[in-house]
């Protein structure tokens, strides 16, 4: 599916190691962009960017460290002087009850899902001015909506990114930076920290969980369309998801 030729812009891509980050660096390239490739993983970039080809960067990041976010951009802006698309994915979640929580597991997952966010997308906006169709698009997800016990950190940074985003299209969309929201209910990926995987496995084949490339798609989907139409907000859920 091409709306628009997407050929030749350039997509920074976090947490772009594996999951729902790499399908998206697959999906991209497929259409003719240039992929700067960041995640904490140098291993698995190196060997993503092998499969892609010349038309994959990978710069070893972690988000939620300010001055390694600013040499990412920098990286970019030197090589490629703007900037089409930020895909804010990457993320962490540790799951359980609020009382039992660790402080250092709440952390991370404020540093990815929260901070990571707000350092990426501050740095990005000065490399996506005026460039046609620029846009921010940002993984939430369902427990973006809706509380669910057990998540409660988690669904904070959801909620925050929600919120952050309904302001950011107020204050960008004047510019024609447009700001999307990708938020899928349960996919098929490796996330999902202190859960066991064979419970996590379970919980998603009784429901026919999404693929990582099916939010690839849905990304292509609202960045290919014409600069003047905004997707703000993409609900993605299996379709014999009912709760949450």
């Amino acid at each position: 599916m091409q709306i628009r030729s997407l050929k030749d812009q350039i997509a920074v891509i976090t947490g772009a190691s594996s999951g729902i980050g790499a399908a998206a660096a697959r999906a991209l390239v497929a259409e003719g962009m240039h992929v700067v490739l960041a995640a904490r993983s140098a291993d698995k970039l190196q060997a993503l960017a092998a499969e892609l080809g010349e038309r994959a960067h990978p710069v070893p990041t972690d988000v939620g460290d300010e001055a390694q976010v600013q040499r990412l951009f920098d990286t970019v802006k030197q090589r490629f002087g703007g900037l089409d698309l930020l895909f804010n994915n990457a993320g962490v979640g540790y799951f359980g009850a609020f009382e039992h929580g660790k402080t250092e597991q709440w952390k991370a997952t404020i540093d990815a899902n929260l901070w990571g966010v707000l350092f990426c997308t501050r740095a990005a906006i000065p490399l996506l001015r005026g460039r046609p169709g620029a846009m921010i698009s940002t993984v939430s997800s369902v427990g973006g909506r809706r509380g669910i016990e057990g998540w409660a950190v988690y669904n904070a940074t959801k909620f925050a990114v929600v919120g952050l985003h309904d302001a950011l299209r107020k204050e960008l969309g004047p510019e024609g930076i447009r700001v999307s929201l990708i938020e899928p209910g349960a996919v098929y990926t490796d996330w999902g920290f202190n859960v066991p995987p064979e419970q996590m496995k379970a919980r998603r084949d009784s429901i026919s969980a999404l693929h990582a490339q099916d939010i690839a798609q849905a990304l292509v989907y609202a960045f290919a369309q014409p600069p003047h139409v905004n997707p703000q907000e993409l609900l993605i859920l299996p379709t014999r998801q009912v709760s949450p």
